[in-house]
């Protein structure tokens, strides 16, 4: 057709300066901001909800909440420990120490058994066995069990795990219907490195069952095994459940740092992301949190996630409310900063990183193609795009199915350009010269 020119640009997300006219990308955050930031709570205490979520609403921001299921009111599953008799093994380890071949049963077993500080040796075992000092972990498990045969025990009993009073089921769905994310902590809070197949599976499973019963199928996306841990054992089982995980991300685009890591805001990380997690304590400074909002800000590539416990007296390392208030009021003041869900998050980058472009350019229209291999059931986030327009160009309509839309046209040196966003399930759309 005479006047047609077509360009057909296959092109990666990771996009150098356009040139010519056409030419498309979209952009790193939503809205050409700077930085994204995630809220992020673990295990769900009471002031998460009644104190750190109305700020949050307040300031139009929504967080993502890791929950364990257990202790809920209404919730169908409990801790429970599937294995053999917990006599027959307290028996069993009067004579044979705890080793390489036993330990996975029986750290699995102790936090269940009726006596003090149960919970507190399976939690230290654990840490120590990731930590990789194995030795000082059959240690402790011979001493808990030493203790337990020594008064006696024979009762099992579910290990107590949330500080103060748990929301109910009803309470929570509100919450998720106003668009907060919910997702898998397990039922009880475990280590899970020392969990055997059968525990541990039903620690993650059944969280993840009781999910989607009260929530839906949606609320599956991403889950927090406990502790933080990135034990190689528990990350296979769980990055087979879920979509994505915050203990760790696998992307050949990403730049994990966890809570453990520095961030060095000048160097080159020389991945398209970085994601850079903190998890700020009842004693961190104001200084210090604001410090790393001001860190992200002096780049266009970073994630800060953050990682909250207790909220104002219930919880572990709980911070105080006016602490809160004041550092989310501070994030919500700063123009480039994108906050949304974990989900959010993760499912906008991805689509950006397997998302293909291409364009077709005639005297008056651009027609732009968009194609991805993502399920579309889990990536659902809007596209913010950039397109180069023609010089002489001077209305621009972007029309998709029903929907038209007059764009305000921008200018950089001798580019025009503009921005726009698009529903994750259009393919198509045209840019017209009106």
């Amino acid at each position: 057709m005479k006047g047609l020119l077509i360009i057909i640009l296959f092109i990666s997300p990771v996009f150098v300066h356009a040139q010519q006219v056409g030419e498309t990308e979209i952009l790193k955050w939503p809205e050409g901001k700077k930085a994204a930031v995630s809220l992020t709570y673990d295990d769900g205490t009471l002031n998460q909800f009644h104190v750190a979520l109305p700020i949050m609403e307040s300031l139009e921001m929504r967080g993502t909440f890791y929950i364990n299921t257990g202790e809920i009111p209404s919730s169908q599953h409990r801790a429970q420990f599937f294995g053999r008799e917990a006599a027959e093994i307290l028996e069993e380890s009067k004579e044979i120490p705890t080793d390489e071949s036993n330990i996975f049963e029986r750290a699995s077993l102790i936090r269940f058994l009726d006596m003090p500080e149960a919970v507190s040796f399976h939690d230290r075992a654990g840490a120590a066995y990731e930590q990789g000092r194995k030795s000082m972990a059959y240690q402790l498990i011979d001493e808990g069990f030493g203790q337990a045969v020594s008064m006696g025990v024979k009762n099992l009993v579910s290990p107590q795990i949330i500080d103060g009073p748990m929301i109910d089921w009803d309470e929570i769905r509100t919450y998720a219907e106003n668009g907060h994310e919910f997702g898998v902590h397990t039922i009880s809070h475990p280590r899970l490195a020392v969990l055997d197949e059968a525990n541990l599976l039903y620690e993650l499973e059944k969280c993840r069952d009781e999910l989607e019963v009260q929530l839906g199928k949606e609320f599956l996306f991403s889950a927090e095994c406990p502790f933080g841990t990135e034990d190689e054992r528990v990350m296979e089982y769980a990055l087979e459940m879920f979509p994505a995980t915050r203990n760790r991300m696998p992307e050949s685009f990403l730049e994990e740092i966890n809570r453990s890591g520095k961030f060095d805001p000048t160097f080159d990380y020389n991945k398209e992301y970085v994601q850079w997690q903190r998890g700020p304590l009842s004693g961190t400074s104001h200084e210090l949190m604001r410090s790393w909002v001001d860190d992200i800000l002096t780049r266009e590539d970073t994630w800060l996630v953050l990682v909250f416990h207790g909220i104002e007296g219930i919880g572990w390392e709980a911070i105080p409310e006016k602490t809160i208030r004041s550092y989310f009021q501070y994030i919500a003041e700063k123009d480039g900063i994108w906050v949304g869900t974990f989900a959010e998050v993760t499912k906008y980058i991805r689509q950006r990183m397997h998302t293909k472009v291409s364009s077709a350019l005639d005297n008056e229209s651009l027609k732009i193609s968009l194609s991805s291999e993502l399920d579309s059931f889990w990536y659902d986030q809007k596209l913010s795009l950039k397109t180069i327009i023609p010089s002489d160009w001077n209305n621009v309509v972007l029309s998709h199915g029903d929907t038209k839309e007059e764009l305000s046209i921008e200018v950089d040196g001798n580019e025009k350009f503009v921005m726009y966003n698009v529903p994750a399930e259009v393919s198509e759309l045209i840019l017209s010269n009106r």
